[in-house]
């Protein structure tokens, strides 16, 4: 499948451009291919440089503001200084490496409810402002994310919404600015315990590191909070377990050891909600405010065409 799009980008007879990707779809740690084509205007142009750049929605959370920005967390120049003669035609290839962080956006070939990402080109000319053409991506999970989030569903937890949240998980080597959290409603069997669960991936080349955050229902004479737990798992490990009794065990040990994992991570701050302190108290210097590259109230869905499909169908 691929995506189209020509920009007139400099006004009348200025030169275009158009990015063509051979697959859209991709995973983490892989790479996604293309082609930028360049179309010359009526008059030569100076291009400075071509970049492509990976560009998703976050949510960030300041002083008493809550809003959701754009944020571009992986780039590549793909050509340096070139004049473009008058209705020249240059096609530029490339392979941009997705980073191991990079979060999922499809699983079972439909859009997680919340999730966005493209590929945006830039064009520099000089004395002219960038102009850029975007192009839907989507990413899928790798097999180890794939069992995961099955034995979630084998286990009868419902998806529910997910986003990306700016900042740190406190002890977790991360490469990017954001985390992202998917969000599940409780199956039946958890329910008196745990209310949601807020699932987070941070990959790497070696395995994945898991993150749960179980929303915990209040007793009789205690009132409810939240409960963190960390699990590490190999690439490796995909096929050797039985992954609906380890996400069984991980939640089990999660909720029941509320005390010990306080301690560690400092107190959660209620589950009203995780954005900016994220994960409760284990989001450490999140670094608010408008910097890397995010705009606040530029909407990535303005650039997107058509209604993506919804993983599990909840709202």
């Amino acid at each position: 499948m691929v995506f189209k799009k020509m920009l007139s980008a400099f006004g009348v007879g200025g030169p275009s451009v158009d990015t063509v990707l051979t697959n859209p779809n991709t995973r983490p740690g892989l790479t996604l291919d293309g082609q930028v084509n360049l179309v010359g205007g009526d008059a030569e142009a100076a291009i400075e440089q071509v970049v492509i750049g990976l560009v998703t929605r976050v949510e960030v959370e300041g002083h008493d503001t809550e809003y959701a920005g754009t944020m571009e967390f992986h780039r590549m120049v793909v050509s340096g200084p070139l004049q473009l003669a008058p209705k020249q035609q240059l096609s530029i290839p490339f392979e941009l490496p997705v980073p191991w962080e990079t979060p999922i956006t499809d699983v079972y070939g439909q859009r997680l409810h919340g999730m966005t990402m493209g590929l945006r080109t830039e064009l520099a000319i000089a004395r002219a402002v960038d102009k850029s053409d975007l192009d839907q991506v989507a990413v899928h999970p790798l097999p180890v994310h794939e069992r995961i989030l099955e034995a979630f569903q084998r286990l009868g937890f419902r998806f529910k919404h997910a986003d990306l949240e700016r900042g740190h998980i406190r002890g977790v080597q991360q490469t990017l600015p954001f985390y992202q959290e998917i969000e599940f409603f409780a199956s039946p069997q958890y329910a008196s315990t745990i209310r949601e669960v807020e699932l987070t991936f941070v990959t790497s080349q070696r395995g994945v590191e898991v993150i749960l955050e179980c929303d915990k229902r209040g007793g009789f004479l205690s009132a409810g909070h939240d409960a963190f737990g960390r699990y590490q798992v190999s690439h490796t490990d995909v096929d050797r377990v039985d992954w609906a009794q380890v996400v069984d065990g991980w939640l089990r040990e999660t909720t029941s050891r509320y005390g010990s994992l306080r301690s560690q991570y400092g107190a959660g701050h209620g589950h009203g909600h995780s954005r900016g302190h994220g994960m409760g108290g284990m989001v450490a210097g999140a670094a608010l405010g408008v910097a890397g590259g995010m705009i606040a109230g530029e909407m990535i869905e303005d650039a997107f065409e058509g209604d993506f499909g919804d993983f599990g169908g909840d709202e």
